[in-house]
């Protein structure tokens, strides 16, 4: 014989002002007029640049080394990505690697900066790094390829440590 456990709902009983909901309407607009008089924090973009933190995700690039960039082409980042922005072809090579990405384009109009494609990466070959001044002004302009996604492991270090510490 099986025993159902019976829950009981607990119904808290409104009074007369409660059920009109005045009281928590009126500390709902007190907290807003206070947010109203509180000083305010404006940053002069142009001049006062805003410096983004490990953690910040702007736009993907190609971690390049001494003897060339990380990826090995394993076409992981372009299976994840959600927006179908990036595209890699795999090409061979003769060095202590066996695979190297001979075409590897991210559209960045259509890239939603998710950060997918980094945490899939085996190599930390793709990152996401502290740019987020892009401006485009034709669709060709916004398909990214190899020429200006590789970026120096030097310029890097402070994203790349974010993630050997959040992944563990």
């Amino acid at each position: 014989m099986a025993i159902k456990s019976v829950q009981t709902k607990q119904i808290k009983k409104l009074n007369f002002w409660e059920k009109l909901y005045l009281p928590e309407i009126a500390r709902g607009l007190t907290l807003t007029f206070k947010q109203v008089f509180t000083p305010k924090f404006t940053r002069e973009y142009p001049e006062e640049r805003f410096a983004p933190a490990g953690s910040y995700r702007g736009r993907p690039v190609l971690v390049e080394e001494e003897n060339g960039e990380r990826c090995v082409a394993c076409g992981l980042c372009s299976r994840v990505c959600p927006a179908i922005a990036i595209e890699v072809q795999a090409g061979e090579t003769t060095r202590e690697k066996e695979r190297y990405p001979s075409k590897f384009e991210i559209n960045m109009l259509r890239c939603i900066y998710c950060g997918y494609c980094e945490e899939v990466c085996p190599e930390e070959a793709i990152v996401m790094s502290k740019d987020y001044e892009l401006v485009f002004t034709n669709v060709e302009d916004a398909i990214f390829g190899k020429d200006r996604l590789l970026m120096p492991v030097s310029q890097l270090q402070d994203r790349l440590e974010f993630l050997r510490q959040y992944r563990g």
